[in-house]
């Protein structure tokens, strides 16, 4: 038995792994960085993984071996025995996260990986992992560090590094200033592992928060969403204030342009691509098609400039912290599964506003799951969402003096892609959900 074979069984039961739907075939082992030599010893690895269907990932693992046995809070973490060792995820053991921390505070390189710091680094504290879902893994450290660990590699610069640094340059209070990474070499290139922030310690979700208003709603279900002591409306338009000076600053301090009618045009067949290949994944979105479609012609006519720019790329509840100070915007790596030239390219920020406007129906229907029958509460979900729309909208145009309710055409295309992709995320890891995007779609159809 091998690390490869252990991992062919063990990456398709992990949570952020992103081939799921896809059968691998093979699991090769790539570079190795030796943190820590004793036992137990722990290893920085990258390993490939081949598809059935030719294509292929790059994931990075921080592992631990030991000759056993292991502390009962890392039974679970255990992918089995290899030539008289017991190998584990390391992520969840002091003693490793303590050793990949203590790299960064030294600095310098180790087996090729590069670690970098901009501020000094207690090597002392002691490391936790966050348990919310996520495509990658979060370890905090003491109440003073964040460390996020990309799972899924792809080979160059990191968007979420890129693009946090130089907001936090330019003196933004919306992001975490980046307080030092560490980088590989994938393919010949210089590709990111890791990104260590502030912990923001009593701070809240927007998610959390989100949800909380929703239940707050649902509890007195015979009121209106204005009416409850929960509503959520104000903080939704701060946080669209938020969101609109973020992208002010991002089109001064990177690059930015406007884009012409055949990029338009261009982005409506990438749009049209990707529907096709969604229905043939997840055949209950067939009856919308042809709705959807007309909403992509009507941006694929388009004629007059786009505003295009570095934005987040992957903008919901899910990636917003409302500290004592006010929002902060987290993440900005994009959507995971996208390439990343794709998440690295010049966009409309509207693409940001779609994500988070999708965010705040997710928010309010999820609920209505737990309260099946109850057409009520679905009319004052429906209200929650419209009104929390609203005032997001509301700030970002008195942030950036341009209401994106202006740009129906742009806003509903951007709205259904991103919904158009949430429909194959939930066929494959939540099917009880999937009837949150396929409602939404009906929704922006009918109104279109």
């Amino acid at each position: 038995m091998t690390p490869s074979d252990l991992l062919l069984q063990w990456l398709p039961l992990q949570r952020w792994f992103s081939g799921k739907g896809r059968t691998i075939t093979s699991v090769t082992p790539g570079s190795t960085a030796v943190l820590r030599a004793a036992d137990p010893r722990v290893e920085l690895s990258v390993f490939g993984v081949t598809y059935d269907d030719g294509g292929s990932d790059d994931y990075q693992l921080l592992l631990g071996r030991t000759p056993g046995p292991v502390e009962g809070r890392l039974e679970h973490a255990v992918l089995g025995a290899i030539e008289g060792e017991l190998l584990y995820d390391a992520v969840y053991d002091p003693i490793a996260t303590t050793a990949l921390l203590e790299r960064m505070a030294a600095g310098g390189e180790v087996d090729g990986v590069v670690f970098t710091h901009d501020a000094e680094i207690d090597p002392t504290l002691t490391g936790r992992v966050l348990s919310a879902e996520q495509s990658n893994t979060s370890i905090v450290f003491g109440d003073s560090l964040l460390l996020k660990r990309f799972r899924r590699l792809q080979p160059g610069a990191s968007p979420d590094i890129e693009v946090t640094k130089a907001l936090a340059d330019a003196g933004s209070p919306y992001v975490a200033k980046p307080l030092a990474w560490l980088d590989g070499t994938l393919d010949g290139q210089v590709t990111a592992l890791g990104l260590a922030q502030p912990f923001l310690r009593n701070s809240a979700e927007g998610w959390a928060m989100a949800t909380a208003s929703v239940r707050d709603l649902f509890a007195e279900g015979d009121l209106h969403a204005d009416e409850v002591g929960g509503d959520f409306a104000g903080e939704s338009e701060r946080l669209g204030l938020a969101t609109g000076e973020v992208h002010r600053l991002l089109a001064q301090v990177l690059p930015s342009g406007d884009a012409g009618p055949d990029e338009s045009f261009e982005t409506a067949i990438q749009l049209h691509e990707r529907l096709g290949a969604a229905v043939t994944a997840v055949p209950e979105l067939a009856p919308f098609a042809e709705g959807i479609r007309a909403s992509y012609d009507a941006l694929q006519h388009r004629t007059g400039p786009v505003h295009v720019q570095r934005v987040h790329g992957d903008y919901h509840l899910g990636q917003v912290l409302r500290t004592q100070e006010g929002w902060v915007l987290l993440d900005f790596e994009g959507e995971p599964a996208r390439p990343l030239a794709e998440r690295r390219a010049l966009m409309s920020p509207l693409r940001d506003v779609a994500g988070m406007l999708r965010s705040f129906d997710y928010a309010a229907q999820h609920l209505l799951a737990e309260r099946a029958g109850a057409p009520q509460l679905a009319y004052r979900a429906t209200e929650w969402a419209e009104r929390n729309r609203q005032a997001f909208c509301d700030g970002y145009a008195r942030a950036t003096g341009a209401d994106p309710r202006d740009e129906a055409v742009l806003l509903r295309a951007f709205e259904l892609d991103k919904a158009v992709y949430e429909v194959v995320y939930e066929a494959r890891n939540r099917p009880s959900w999937l009837a949150i995007p396929l409602g939404s779609i009906a929704r922006l159809v009918k109104a279109a």
